[in-house]
């Protein structure tokens, strides 16, 4: 497992490095974040590849096409964030009296958006959700493989945090880890229930992304340094408690399932 990590932060960093050298204007940018962005799957196919040629691959690649699911799992991989950051809305408006800033997107225009960024997060599911996290639990169990993963995923978006003119740039990276952690747990849950589908982890990821400034949580970058800066805004903090909420929830039905299954 550890090759895998190793060679991920190491093609995306390069990556994200080289194009932070860039300047904006630069035809080279965008492919360099682009390669960066799908390096983890990239790393996940290859090492597949090496240790069990291509009927390996083809398995894996298998697990995009899984779409034979509950659909309450739909939902959830579309609903989880959102609603999140509706309630944290509510707990906003009932412990200060006033409503926070929301989004100006169009629903229509989220909706839409979700469904063609799915395709692309493939760039990053096959390896964290494909590749990395079944590895994790055979070594660690479910509920503590996905903190695991869900630290290492958010450290690995550490660089875009410092390109200028990207949308992480300036903002609170402790805060982003935290987030990413708890996302990571609910992402293993929904994977856990829907028998590994890829298919279902990459919708779950682009409805988080795009679903994310429906009530923006992330209002004003930190002063100081982003690297250690926290968010201290109240509708961020109770956003981030509901997460920290809701994975606690979702440790403990996976940890009642581990010793369900061991007994």
């Amino acid at each position: 497992m550890l090759n895998f990590f190793v060679l991920t932060y190491a093609a995306t960093w390069a990556c994200f490095g080289a194009a932070a050298l860039l300047s904006r204007e630069s035809d080279f940018r965008m492919p360099l974040l682009l390669l960066g962005t799908i390096a983890p799957s990239l790393v996940a196919i290859a090492l597949v590849a090496r240790a069990s040629g291509s009927a390996g691959v083809q398995a894996l690649l298998r697990r995009l096409l899984e779409w034979r699911v509950g659909a309450r799992w739909y939902v959830f991989a579309i609903g989880f964030l959102l609603a999140l950051k509706l309630a944290a809305a509510v707990a906003h408006l009932a412990l200060t009296g006033d409503w926070p800033l929301f989004g100006m997107t169009p629903w229509f225009e989220i909706a839409a958006a979700i469904v063609l960024g799915t395709p692309l997060q493939a760039g990053e599911e096959v390896g964290w959700r494909g590749y990395a996290l079944p590895r994790l639990a055979t070594s660690f169990g479910l509920a503590r493989a996905s903190l695991l993963l869900g630290v290492l995923w958010g450290v690995w978006h550490l660089p875009l945090f410092l390109i200028q003119g990207l949308g992480n740039f300036g903002q609170s990276f402790p805060m982003f880890v935290l987030g990413s952690t708890a996302i990571s747990v609910a992402m293993a849950w929904l994977y856990a229930n829907t028998r590994g589908s890829l298919l279902l982890a990459m919708l779950m990821h682009s409805a988080v992304n795009q679903t994310v400034g429906v009530v923006p949580t992330r209002l004003a970058a930190p002063a100081d340094n982003p690297l250690i800066a926290v968010d201290t805004s109240p509708i961020t903090l109770i956003f981030g408690g509901l997460l920290v909420v809701s994975a606690i929830y979702f440790l403990v039905r996976m940890s009642r399932l581990a010793k369900q299954g061991g007994s």
